[in-house]
């Protein structure tokens, strides 16, 4: 294809993408010409050849291919209501690959949705990554406050730590070094590098209560202030558990530093160069 003709097909996908339900969109029926079909009923075929296929792939058929109504213009200034799929990005991909690869408008579509779909792809890892390395940093600043508060009413860093660890040993059913080895954490790293972003908020709500309560409860000494984090911590897993989520079965979170070092870096290459 010509850069011209890749132009054109490129503004003309663009210029039919509309919001449905706050997701982008594109029309089925819009998309049916085109990707060069002239008929509604053959494109039929390959809508359905796609939502298989979405299926097949473990995918809620219903995020992606959503029925609709629409009118169309009929001759003597008549109108006519008809059904339509607003397809997500994903599913038109689905289409694209589904569709007559002999059509030119296919073959751009092919290509256009991948790279698309990859984009959003990317953009959602993103999104992902950076609020797990945020919550991990909460965390670390709670736990430095927390230390603090517990410093002035008589507990050291020896007792910071044993306290930390029965806490861990209440939301999680396992100590520390037990939880390390079930993560794939070395001994030398903080356990909390290597837990799922869920596990590092409610350790992060657990210690947050254990500060209120300590200053509420005017808490002091190692006993008081363990057992308060202990509970804190058993609440914690509780309403998780009352949820469906056994924090100690949730999968291992890659370690946050490489993942943080990997969005400085993708960050620097964004910048323009001087």
């Amino acid at each position: 294809m010509k850069s011209e003709e890749i132009k054109n097909l490129f503004d003309k996908f663009e210029s039919i993408a509309c919001e449905y339900d706050g997701v982008e969109c594109w029309s089925a029926r819009e998309l049916c010409g085109l990707l060069g079909y002239a008929k509604w009923q053959t494109f039929e075929n390959v809508l359905a050849k796609a939502q298989e296929a979405c299926q097949n792939a473990g995918i809620q058929l219903s995020d992606h291919f959503t029925g609709v109504s629409k009118t169309i213009p009929m001759p003597k200034g008549a109108s006519k209501e008809v059904g339509d799929y607003m397809l997500t990005r994903y599913a038109c991909y689905l289409v694209a690959q589904n569709g007559d690869p002999r059509k030119p408008e296919i073959s751009f579509a092919q290509n256009y949705f991948a790279v698309q779909t990859r984009i959003a792809e990317m953009v959602e890892r993103r999104v992902l990554e950076y609020e797990r390395v945020k919550a991990r940093h909460k965390l670390a600043e709670t736990e430095k406050q927390l230390s603090g508060v517990l410093y002035e009413r008589g507990v050291d860093d020896n007792g910071f730590a044993i306290i930390r660890s029965k806490g861990d040993q209440a939301l999680f059913h396992m100590n520390t070094a037990m939880l390390k080895r079930r993560l794939g954490a070395p001994a030398n790293r903080a356990v909390a590098d290597f837990l799922p972003t869920i596990s590092i908020k409610a350790k992060d709500f657990a210690a947050e209560m254990t500060s209120v309560n300590v200053q509420q409860k005017d808490l002091y000494g190692m006993p008081s202030i363990e057992k308060e984090h202990i509970d804190n911590n058993k609440a914690v897993r509780d309403m998780l558990l009352s949820r469906g989520i056994a924090p100690e079965q949730l999968p291992a979170g890659e370690d946050v530093k490489k993942v943080e070092r990997r969005l400085v870096s993708d960050e620097k290459k964004m910048l323009p160069k001087k």
